[in-house]
C-alpha cells in the first residue's frame, strides 16, 4: 500500500494543470473580445504550470521508481522517500503559484 504514494502524488500534480485550465476558460466569454495581452498571459500561465508539472512528474517518477524498489529491501527508506517526493512535488506547486499570479494580472481590455 505504501508503494502507491508516488502514483498519488503524480496525480496531484495533474490536478494543478486542471485548476489552471478551469480558471483560464472561466475568464473567456463568447460575446466579448479577447485581448492579445490576455492571450499571452494565458499562454504563459499554461506554460508555467505545464513545465512545472513536467519537471515534478519526472522527479517523482525517478524517485518513486528507485525508492519503491529499495523499500522492498529496507523499510527504513519510507520516510526519506516521502520527504524527497514532497520536495519534488513542490516544483509543480511553484508552477501553479506562478500561473495563479499571472492569471490574477490578466484583464480583458481589448486594444
Amino acid at each position: 500500500m505504501k508503494s502507491l504514494i508516488p502514483v498519488v502524488m503524480s496525480g496531484i500534480v495533474a490536478v494543478y494543470g486542471l485548476v489552471v485550465a478551469v480558471l483560464l476558460v472561466g475568464q473567456m466569454s463568447p460575446t466579448s473580445g479577447y485581448s492579445l495581452f490576455s492571450g499571452f498571459v494565458a499562454l504563459a500561465a499554461g506554460l508555467s504550470v505545464g513545465i512545472g508539472g513536467l519537471s515534478a512528474g519526472y522527479a517523482i517518477g525517478i524517485v518513486g521508481d528507485y525508492c519503491v524498489r529499495g523499500y522492498a529491501r529496507e523499510t527504513r527508506l519510507f520516510v526519506a522517500m516521502v520527504l524527497i517526493l514532497i520536495f519534488a512535488e513542490v516544483l509543480g506547486l511553484y508552477g501553479l503559484i506562478v500561473a495563479l499570479i499571472l492569471n490574477a494580472k490578466a484583464d480583458n481590455t481589448v486594444c
